[in-house]
């Protein structure tokens, strides 16, 4: 990744505290995320609720197999899932809001796996009206496992990520 223009990118450790406070709310207060796959070779973009895991290091969303995405959610394939701020003040530069690209790859959940109950209860604590899609064949819940993110803070307050940024968010 690379400086943007007037700017430097700089490591997560190095954030303030209301730079951490801009973090955890994209991660943990925003319900609705921009999510871009690649869907028959091609760039797709949706709109998506998550939740983030216990950990931090992925993020979950739960689809129907009749959405256009789930095409390029298979195992390992990559995915991008923008994150922003909700643009709700008319004297605010829209170029300013907070925001978070995630980047990583994609693993569907088995329902048998472990990692699935504690995903599931994860997104359902975000979501509790979606229990009944839990209940659905054609949904699957799927960790889109980040490897790197960045967050742009303000003007030229840009912060490289990785997952380890993200621990502790909940208890901030």
């Amino acid at each position: 990744m690379t400086p943007p223009v007037g700017g430097k990118t700089t490591k997560g450790s190095s954030m303030d505290q209301e730079e951490r406070d801009l973090l955890k709310h994209l991660l943990t207060e925003q319900r609705i995320a921009s999510l871009a796959v690649l869907v028959e070779g091609k760039p797709f973009a949706s709109m998506v609720p998550f939740a983030l895991t216990e950990d931090g290091s992925a993020a979950l969303i739960h689809a129907s197999a009749m959405a256009r995405h789930s095409a390029g959610l298979e195992a390992d394939a990559p995915f991008a899932l923008l994150i922003h701020e909700h643009d709700s003040m008319a004297d605010k530069n829209p170029a300013q809001l907070g925001r978070i690209t995630l980047e990583g790859i994609v693993y569907p959940l088995s329902r048998e796996e472990p990692a699935y109950a504690a995903g599931q209860h994860a997104y359902l604590e975000k979501f509790p009206k979606s229990q009944i899609t839990f209940q659905l064949a054609d949904f699957t819940l799927y960790e889109l496992r980040i490897d790197t993110a960045r967050m742009v803070a303000g003007f030229a307050k840009t912060f490289d990520l990785v997952p380890r940024d993200f621990a502790g968010l909940e208890s901030d």
